[in-house]
This record gives C-alpha cells, structure tokens and sequence, in this order.
C-alpha cells in the first residue's frame, strides 16, 4: 500500500516532468520552425508554463525538510531562490523578456530539470538507473554552472531598464536589489557546486557499493 507522501511526491515530479518536457518541445520547435525570429518570442510562448514551475518548485524546500526528499537543503534553496528572483525581474522588465538571454536562461532550466526529475522519478519507484543517476549527479553540475554565469549576463542587461523604471516607480529599491542578487549568486554559485560536488560523492560511492555487495 502506498503511502500519501509517496504519491504525492510521485506526481509533484511527474508534473515537473512533463511541464518541463513541453516547454523544451515548445522553444525547439519554435525555433525549428521560425528560425532566431522564435529567440524573442520565447517568453510569450512558454512564460506562463515556466513561472508556474518555478513558482511550485519552491515546495521542494519544504519536501527536503520534512524528510519527504533526501537533498541536502542549502544547494537547492540557493538553486529555487535564483531562480524565481531572476523570473520576477523578468516577468516585471518587458523590456528584457524578448532578449536572447532569456531563451537561452530557459533552455540551460529545462536541461537542469530534466536532468532531475527524471531520476527523482525512478527513485520513488525504487528503480534507479546508473545512467540517469550519474547524469543527474555529473552533467547538472557543469550546466549549473553555465545557468548561474547566463543568469548574472541577464541582471546585467536588465540594470538600465530597472534604474529607469525606479526613477518614476514604486520600485526605486530593485537597482540596489538587483545587485545584491549579484553579490549573492557570486557567493552562493560556488558553495552550490561544492554542496553538489559532495552529493555526487555520496550517491556514486552509494550505488557502488551496492553493486559490489551483489
């Protein structure tokens, strides 16, 4: 008998899975079918879908502290806080939503999660994968690290926009928290990749063990 939680966890993953997987079909076929035209459209096709996964994905910091996932908390909230700070600047910056910056943001997204998900899958139904589980532990982290560097080319493009927007707006305090962003991603990128660099130890020396003991 399957518990709640198991379920649960089960289709917040599913879900993540497939929104995911359309939004990566979505923008390949855009581009496939009108060239770099589709760069400038991308958030007006797949925003929607993106903010509603990342907007969820902010669960998944609870699920680790209620023992429900077993991830070690600070790389992930780093990871959930980055990116829906950087989409609500998006979503508020018309000026920055048709740059190619963008498109290119939400493809490395879509590449991380579906790197992730599919193994979260496959865990919750205890059938892991050596090829899923070390694509998940070797290729996220270098495409991570891709995701961050685009991620600051992003707020850097955007300051003009937000300095003019603060100078006849409520939002006269995005510049400066805009740039502590900055400072923080600086910061918080290369504990991330520390923090996954040891996770990838722990489950790759897990999994060979277990083989060795079979």
């Amino acid at each position: 008998m399957y518990s709640f939680r198991l379920i649960y966890i089960f289709f917040y993953n599913l879900f993540q899975f497939c929104g995911h997987t359309w939004i990566l079909a979505n923008t390949i076929a855009r581009f496939l079918t009108f060239g770099k035209d589709a760069l400038a459209d991308t958030f007006y096709s797949v925003g929607f879908v993106m903010s509603l996964c990342q907007l969820l994905s902010i669960l998944e910091i609870f699920h680790i502290a209620d023992g429900i996932e077993r991830a070690r908390l600070l790389p992930r909230f780093i990871q959930v806080m980055e990116k829906n700070i950087l989409l609500m600047m998006v979503i508020m910056l018309e000026e920055i939503q048709s740059k190619p910056v963008v498109c290119v943001q939400f493809f490395l997204w879509n590449i991380m999660d579906l790197l992730r998900y599919p193994h979260e899958l496959l865990s919750v139904m205890e059938r892991p994968s050596i090829a899923m589980l070390w694509s998940r532990y070797s290729l996220w982290i270098p495409v991570y690290i891709l995701s961050v560097a685009n991620e600051g080319v992003i707020v850097y493009q955007a300051l003009p926009y937000l300095e003019q927007s603060a100078s006849h707006s409520a939002y006269i305090h995005l510049p400066f928290l805009m740039m502590l962003y900055l400072s923080l991603l600086t910061v918080g990128a290369p504990v991330t990749v520390w923090q996954l660099l040891k996770e990838r130890k722990h489950h790759l020396d897990k999994w060979y063990k277990r083989k060795k003991k079979k």
